[in-house]
């Protein structure tokens, strides 16, 4: 088989491109649709060779090749296993950059912040119903006791604020960091929650709702800073 060709996948066979590379980027695509979800084991070399018509070499270098970028992680007689859906996140894993709560705090201050203000500028309807199904959710969730569903809401609230902002550069780069946003609430989450975070929520959302970018910010910026202050929810 030539070393430029593959037909997995492919209508008509790609020129001009070294297979490796089409290999890795068929993989890419498994991780980022979820086929391939963060935490997941992936199918072993001699499988995915089958699955694709090329050689074991070819899909060890591509496999190698997202290692490298942080995507994919190695484990000595474990098998290989999907680190991050992207190489922002990736790169914060593979270095460790994102060992430091307190950072990863302020770096969501940052962001909510500014989305906080943006959404407030001109707040859309649709996206004041999502949030308050979502605090609603949030509030279901905790008084069930469901930790992983609180989590799940909770970041679905934070993600949903940089949304309203309607800066597309932004969520782009919020989703980017999204596993390590995540993470960080997972560590600081509680249940039961301190009533100020609960408080701070609403406050967020109310200030973008009274088409107040200065207090929306603030309430944002504060949420964050409660949840140093508490260091038991978000």
């Amino acid at each position: 088989m030539s070393d430029i060709y593959i037909l997995y996948g492919m209508a008509s066979l790609v020129r001009q491109v070294p297979l490796v590379l089409q290999v890795s980027e068929q993989f890419r695509a498994r991780i980022e649709s979820g086929d391939w979800p963060r935490g997941a084991r992936i199918p072993g070399e001699h499988q995915l060779a089958t699955e694709l018509g090329v050689s074991r070499g070819t899909v060890r270098e591509a496999l190698r090749s997202l290692s490298l970028t942080g995507l994919l992680e190695p484990r000595v007689g474990d098998g290989t296993y999907v680190r991050a859906t992207n190489e922002i996140s990736g790169v914060l894993v593979r270095d460790e950059l994102s060992a430091s709560l307190t950072h990863v705090l302020d770096a969501r201050a940052g962001i909510e912040a500014a989305a906080a203000r943006l959404a407030a500028r001109d707040p859309d309807p649709e996206s004041l119903a999502a949030l308050e199904q979502v605090l609603v959710a949030r509030g279901e969730a905790l008084a069930a006791g469901d930790l992983d569903a609180f989590v799940a809401v909770d970041t679905d609230f934070h993600r949903r604020v940089v949304v309203a902002s309607g800066n597309p550069l932004l969520l782009r780069l919020y989703d980017a960091l999204a596993e390590v946003m995540t993470e960080s609430i997972h560590q600081t989450a509680t249940i039961p929650e301190d009533q100020r975070l609960g408080d701070a929520h609403v406050e967020v959302l109310e200030a973008i709702r009274a088409a107040d970018p200065e207090a929306a910010s603030q309430a944002s910026y504060a949420l964050i800073e409660t949840v140093k202050l508490t260091g038991s929810g978000q």
